[in-house]
């Protein structure tokens, strides 16, 4: 079965930069949009940034300005630059995406495990 996979997370610290990816593990028919959420200790997950197919992208208000999406249509890959790094920043952060994996299934959405990024000096 096809999985989201994310790599990049880790501890930084504040002011510090981090890039998180994630794509398909296996072969996929096509792709819609696709995003990163958060989830911080006792606190709901939230949206961080989105993209779509077109490249149109949504940011939450507390990460505009210091966070990039941005995505290779070619590799199916979704990109999370996050520069100014806060300790309100610290969360599991998820990767979500909208594809289909064969002419048989339509669209469904998918997540990732989720991966630490810890700001703290």
């Amino acid at each position: 079965q096809v999985q989201l996979v994310e790599s990049g997370g880790g501890l930084v610290q504040p002011g510090g930069s981090l890039r998180l990816s994630c794509a398909p593990s296996g072969s996929i028919l096509s792709i819609n949009g696709m995003g990163w959420y958060r989830q911080a200790p006792g606190k709901e997950r939230e949206l961080v940034a989105a993209i779509t197919s077109r490249g149109n992208t949504n940011y939450a208000d507390s990460v505009k300005g210091r966070f990039t999406i941005s995505r290779d249509n070619a590799k199916n890959t979704v990109f999370l630059q996050m520069n100014s790094l806060k300790p309100e920043d610290t969360a599991v952060y998820y990767c979500n995406a909208q594809f289909r994996v064969s002419v048989y299934s339509g669209y469904r959405d998918y997540w990732g495990q989720g991966t630490q990024v810890t700001v703290s000096s």
